[in-house]
């Protein structure tokens, strides 16, 4: 039996590496092994077994190893956040006003009587003081009628002057004798009729001539009368009511004539207040009706920005409210100022209202035309709070702070009242008078996150 287990012994089934003995042994050896058939398979299981061990083993040492981190996860370290005292306050919203300068005062120089324009002064641009020409039309017509309304004087005064005198000693003797001369015809015709009654009555003429001779005598009379009326007038002189009806005659002349004097002044059309010469609307040559525009003129050192309003401020917006005014043409011109009144009623173009601003345009920087943006600070009716814009965090389309509470961080979505720069104005109805919110380091915080205080800043 020792020589037959001998040589399976030496042929290790666990180490296939072994040198196996390149001999045969005889037949009757290897009947005398087969009664131990099972023992290879002993080794089989013994070697599943060990494997199974260490598998079992290394899961084990695995497991303990990832959970030492898990362990370390369970709760991050709080974060270090600066927070500061809320506090209420009034706020003002800037708003937006868009609007154009316009000149304060535009005038049209019309002719003030017809004619032919001469000359023509002045340009585009220039500057006009009371008094100056600025055109010379044709005054031939002037003159003339100028001329009649002198001679019309002359002769209302020469009347004027016989009146007041009294009728001189030579119009009463010429007076005289015109009466003499026609009481001399009278007579003559009374002879005349006396003379030829008789003759009618002899038949030596006919009925005609009789009444012929009547109506000399008629005539006659009549003249006589008259002259005798004449010398009367004469000798008595001018009443008081026919010198004063004369002297109105000559007032009334003497307002002729200076009527047909200013006409012709006119004739010289001169600017009756200061501005700048926006257009000409004539030419040299050409003839302009009484009342004809001749040049536009604008005041520059005075002008009015009209700024439209937005539908919501609508009678919100009173007269001295401050204002600042800038200009996109001038960069760096900038007027701080007062709103000088808030006209009643919507503009027809854009149907809203409008607020004017009344300037001093000494420097003649802006022009009439020109764009202009106000910026006007409406205050809140609303209670908010204010707090720096740093305090802030926009998620999403809403803004968000954290409060501190129980030392974590708790979220609070705002409202943005009114952006101020630098400062903010917020409202909501989780906000408190005093309550700690955080100042800085809350840009990455979440909801119910541990937080540690390491300043607390003064409001």
């Amino acid at each position: 039996m020792n020589n037959v287990d001998s040589p399976v012994q030496a042929n290790d089934p666990l180490n296939p590496d072994s040198q196996v003995s390149t001999s045969q042994p005889p037949e009757s050896e290897i009947a005398s092994s087969q009664p131990n058939p099972k023992k290879p398979w002993l080794w089989a299981v013994l070697a599943v077994v060990l494997a199974t061990g260490g598998i079992a083993t290394w899961r084990a040492f695995a497991s303990n190893q990832a959970s030492k981190p898990a362990v370390a996860q369970q709760g991050p370290p709080p974060r270090a956040v600066e927070t500061i005292a809320l506090s209420q306050g009034s706020s003002a919203r800037q708003v937006q006003l868009l609007g154009q300068v316009e000149a304060a005062e535009r005038a049209t120089v019309r002719a003030q009587t017809s004619g032919v324009i001469q000359e023509l002064l002045v340009q585009p641009g220039d500057r006009l003081e009371p008094g100056m020409t600025i055109a010379v039309l044709d005054d031939a017509d002037q003159q003339l009628a100028t001329a009649q309304a002198q001679a019309r004087l002359a002769q209302q005064r020469s009347n004027l002057a016989r009146l007041t005198v009294g009728t001189r000693p030579e119009i009463i003797a010429q007076r005289r004798a015109a009466l003499s001369s026609a009481s001399a015809r009278e007579q003559e015709a009374m002879d005349n009729l006396r003379r030829t009654e008789s003759l009618v009555r002899e038949g030596a003429l006919s009925q005609r001539l009789l009444v012929e001779a009547r109506a000399a005598v008629d005539a006659a009379r009549g003249q006589r009368l008259e002259a005798q009326a004449q010398l009367a007038e004469a000798q008595a002189g001018p009443i008081r009511e026919e010198i004063e009806a004369q002297r109105a005659n000559v007032a009334a002349a003497q307002a002729e004539v200076n009527q047909a004097r200013l006409t012709q002044l006119r004739t010289q059309v001169k600017a009756t207040s200061a501005g700048v010469v926006e257009r000409r609307l004539v030419s040299r040559g050409d003839y302009v009706e009484s009342n004809g525009e001749i040049v536009s003129l604008i005041a520059g050192d005075r002008l009015d920005i009209f700024l439209e309003l937005p539908e919501e401020l609508t009678g919100r917006v009173t007269a001295g409210m401050p204002i600042q005014l800038t200009s996109r043409a001038l960069p760096q011109w900038q007027q701080h100022t007062t709103i000088t009144a808030v006209v009643p009623a919507a503009d027809t173009a854009s149907r809203r209202q409008r607020v004017r601003v009344r300037l001093d345009n000494g420097g003649q920087r802006l022009l009439p035309g020109m764009a202009v943006t106000g910026t006007l600070e409406m205050p809140s009716n609303r209670t908010s709070f204010l707090v720096s814009r740093d305090a802030l965090t926009q998620r999403q389309n809403q803004w968000l702070l954290f409060a501190i509470a129980d030392g974590k961080a708790k979220q609070i979505p705002v409202e943005l009242v009114t952006d101020m720069g630098e400062t903010v104005a917020i409202a909501s109805n989780e906000l408190k008078p005093g309550q700690d919110i955080v100042l800085r380091g809350g840009d990455t915080l979440r909801d119910g996150a541990p937080v540690k205080v390491v300043q607390n800043s003064k409001p």
